[in-house]
């Protein structure tokens, strides 16, 4: 028996999730459904899938699952996606949009065209849980951070020379991280502007993490190599993250991109 599930395509600068709206239909194994779908070549193709639900301490839930079908805290590229998707979708016409997720509950700032498109999403990531150096090898230290969820932010002088496929896996299973963690490689180009790649828990190198570029920006002013508002530019595109002093929150800003809509059977 099987029963067809609609899903929309988006990214959050190329950080790509299957979504499906979970207020008006249900899928009992998120996990199976996640490594499935995710398959680039017999699935839809994606970094993993993000469960859009009711909350009764929100406005809306968030549950997101990796592409290995492992369940994440928290997702910023995600959670702008998801405020593109309530907006457009009529879910709701407010642009201060509260939405749970494992690590909280997060504030959604939605940015709209003439056309009452959203282009831009501001989140309110809160503030750093953890902030710790430690050394990993002869070569490298790295910056432990927690945004909610586990990052290890590692600067180096050229990023290009970094063998992501291969450092990546080796650092996630670090053995001082039991659960794993998600890995950024950094480059601090100017004051303004920093360069980072990903290798995210669950899923490998993706072209943007957005909670990872909230770490990255952290373990850069945390060592005194930027101030307190960078671009974080990743290879799927640009994150502006700022540490606003008077609440010691760190908000977000970047675009969420509609990609397609469709059905996939589902077997029951």
């Amino acid at each position: 028996m099987k029963k067809e599930i609609k899903f929309t395509k988006m990214h959050g600068t190329g950080n790509d999730y299957i979504y499906v709206n979970t207020c008006n239909q249900q899928l009992h194994n998120p996990k199976a459904c996640a490594i499935a779908w995710s398959r680039a070549h017999t699935g839809i193709g994606s970094d993993g899938l993000v469960l859009i639900g009711p909350s009764e301490q929100a406005d809306f839930s968030m549950r997101i699952f990796n592409a290995d079908g492992s369940e994440a805290q928290m997702c910023g590229n995600a959670s702008r996606c998801i405020g593109k998707y309530v907006f457009e979708n009529k879910l709701t016409q407010k642009h201060d949009i509260t939405l749970e997720t494992r690590s909280g509950i997060k504030h959604l700032f939605l940015h709209t065209n003439n056309e009452n498109l959203v282009e831009s999403v501001t989140v309110d990531m809160g503030n750093p849980q953890k902030i710790e150096q430690i050394k990993l090898s002869e070569n490298y230290v790295g910056t432990v951070v927690s945004m909610g969820n586990p990052h290890l932010v590692i600067f180096v002088d050229d990023i290009n020379l970094i063998d992501l496929e291969h450092e990546g896996p080796i650092f996630e299973h670090n053995p001082y991280f039991p659960d794993r963690t998600n890995v950024e490689f950094a480059q601090i180009y100017d004051n303004e502007n920093i360069r980072m790649r990903v290798w995210e828990r669950g899923s490998g190198i993706t072209q943007a993490c957005g909670t990872g570029a909230c770490a990255t920006f952290v373990a850069a002013v945390h060592t005194k190599r930027i101030e307190r508002k960078a671009n974080i530019i990743m290879d799927g595109g640009t994150l502006e993250i700022e540490w606003k002093s008077d609440q010691d929150h760190l908000f977000m800003t970047g675009p969420a991109t509609k990609v397609f809509e469709g059905t996939i059977e589902l077997e029951l």
